[in-house]
């Protein structure tokens, strides 16, 4: 690759958490936030369950609700990657990128069944004080986190690697507005743009909405106030100092 062209090369942005940020001419910067939001929320979640008292009944309706948001936004996020993602990635990949991305479709099968499970005892803590139920969520939720992390660390380490190597920025567009914009309601953006851009460091959070334009920021104006209100009431037992 000559110098030229990888000054021509977007500026990949680095999240808190994030472990690679592969060169190259795709910006992955909406990937790079999506990864940020869901590390935030599970160790949030996770320690959350640990230190909200079973009877607070209305704090663990806001946690449900909190996950239900959390659970849409990453089934989205996975389903466009296993429908349009990693299918075009594979016709193009060699035989050890091929065994990189079978392995991205395998452990979003791991994950899924963990994030039931949580999203049941949720359900149960919004409607009963069952300490048992508390006991059991916190132990899924340690077990989402890290099987998730798992994952997004395979995936910003390598399978990253292999769509810097094979697409176009052309085409990564093509692929995000076929799998992951199209078909999304307002509703959905309004609730998605405050949090995504949620505890995102200031620098970097101008950066983004740099990178994805105006009204994405003025969206944020509009709604991150809201979003703070039930932010507060979901994890209100949680030291945020």
């Amino acid at each position: 690759m000559t110098t030229t062209t990888t000054t021509l090369w977007p500026e990949q942005l680095t999240f808190p958490g994030q472990t690679a940020a592969h060169p190259g001419p795709v910006d992955m910067t909406m990937m790079y936030v999506m990864h940020h939001g869901f590390r935030r929320d599970l160790a949030a979640f996770a320690a959350a369950a640990s230190a909200t008292p079973t009877e607070a009944r209305s704090t663990w309706r806001a946690l449900a609700a909190r996950w239900e948001l959390f659970a849409e936004v990453l089934h989205h996020h996975h389903s466009g990657e296993d429908a349009g993602l990693w299918p075009t990635l594979l016709d193009r990949a060699d035989e050890a990128e091929r065994r990189v991305l079978e392995a991205m479709e395998a452990e979003h099968a791991e994950i899924d069944p963990i994030l039931t499970a949580c999203a049941a005892g949720f359900e149960r803590l919004a409607h009963h004080a069952d300490e048992d139920a508390r006991a059991a969520l916190a132990v899924r939720l340690c077990a989402a986190r890290e099987s998730l992390g798992r994952h997004l660390r395979h995936e910003e380490t390598e399978a990253i690697a292999v769509i810097q190597r094979v697409m176009t920025n052309e085409e990564w567009e093509q692929v995000e507005e076929e799998h992951f914009r199209k078909d999304v309601a307002f509703a959905q953006v309004l609730a998605l743009v405050p949090w995504a851009a949620h505890d995102v460091p200031g620098p970097l959070r101008r950066q983004v909405f740099a990178k994805t334009g105006r009204p994405n920021h003025i969206l944020w104006l509009l709604t991150r106030r809201g979003f703070e209100r039930r932010e507060a009431l979901a994890f209100r037992y949680l030291d945020r100092d």
